[in-house]
């Protein structure tokens, strides 16, 4: 793919983290209904007008609904890209970012005639996270070339990183019960929350984080001692310290009173885990047509 092309893909990735975190400032300044109708902001406008008394909240609403357009643009020039780079392996990655933008629009819409009901809200991010998946996918595929792949590394290292995975997208979805079940409901005047216990769902969250880290811990020992390509080793060293730098913003958000600013960098964090997680998962195969072949020993040639 030319240099422009994956220019777009990697552009696409930073658009759909960014519009997580827009998503949750939205969230965590109280601006959930600042637009109390969908898909026009107001009844009459789709954009916000002087009489209505929502004040800034309407333009953090707004601001975000525009930048799904712009996301959509994105996701358009993708699907543009991997035409015209004839890389039909990466239209189904291009098919599922569109998809998922235009399933987002609806949801959103949903989620603002049910008034914020947490359950729509947790659904909304979580579409986001996979749509930061597909993404990423999209990204470092584009970066190769197409083909059939091979693994790299000792097939228990690619069991423990899928392990990781899944237990990294568990700890994203008790994140957002632990977000639906604290103070940032997303409403100003209406809270809406599951009515759980704000500090043992925290727990659950820690719990699974901790698990996370032992195994990611694991992973790049076992990588380091079975000589993997850099690339896999490089992949696992950065995931591990953005993932304890996470700790370090989740733990200090949860004894500070959960201050939005902490909340919404936790936020694009998690998105960031999420790219890097599957960036690993990528570099533990290459194309085959990359992989050297074996030396063939001296013996054999004599």
């Amino acid at each position: 793919m030319p240099r422009w092309g994956s220019g777009v893909l990697l552009l696409n990735v930073v658009a759909e983290c960014l519009i997580v975190v827009t998503g949750g400032v939205v969230r965590l300044t109280g601006s959930g209904l600042g637009c109390p109708t969908w898909p026009q902001c107001v009844p009459g406008s789709y954009v916000p007008v002087v009489q209505q008394e929502q004040g800034f909240h309407k333009w953090i609403e707004f601001g975000n609904r525009t930048l799904t357009g712009l996301v959509g643009v994105i996701a358009l020039a993708c699907l543009i890209a991997v035409w015209r780079s004839r890389r039909r392996d990466l239209l189904p990655y291009v098919g599922l970012v569109i998809f998922g933008i235009l399933a987002q629009a609806v949801i959103g819409g949903i989620t603002v005639h049910m008034e914020l009901a947490p359950g729509y809200v947790m659904t909304h991010f979580l579409v986001s996270m996979l749509l930061v998946t597909a993404s990423t996918i999209l990204w470092r595929r584009g970066r190769e070339v197409s083909g059939p792949r091979t693994p790299v590394v000792r097939r228990e290292v690619r069991g423990g990183a899928w392990l990781a995975a899944v237990l990294l997208y568990g700890v994203v979805v008790v994140g957002t019960v632990v977000t639906g079940s604290g103070p940032h409901s997303g409403d100003a005047d209406e809270p809406a929350r599951f009515g759980l216990d704000p500090q043992a769902v925290s727990w659950l969250h820690a719990d699974l984080v901790m698990a996370y880290v032992g195994l990611l811990v694991g992973i790049v020992v076992a990588l380091r001692a079975t000589a993997a390509p850099r690339a896999a080793r490089r992949a696992s060293l950065q995931l591990l310290a953005a993932t304890l730098l996470q700790g370090v913003v989740g733990y200090t958000q949860y004894f500070t009173d959960l201050p939005w600013v902490l909340v919404a960098i936790h936020m694009g964090m998690a998105c960031l885990l999420v790219v890097l997680q599957v960036r690993l998962l990528c570099a533990l195969t290459a194309p085959r047509t990359e992989v050297a072949a074996p030396p063939v020993p001296a013996a054999a040639t004599a």
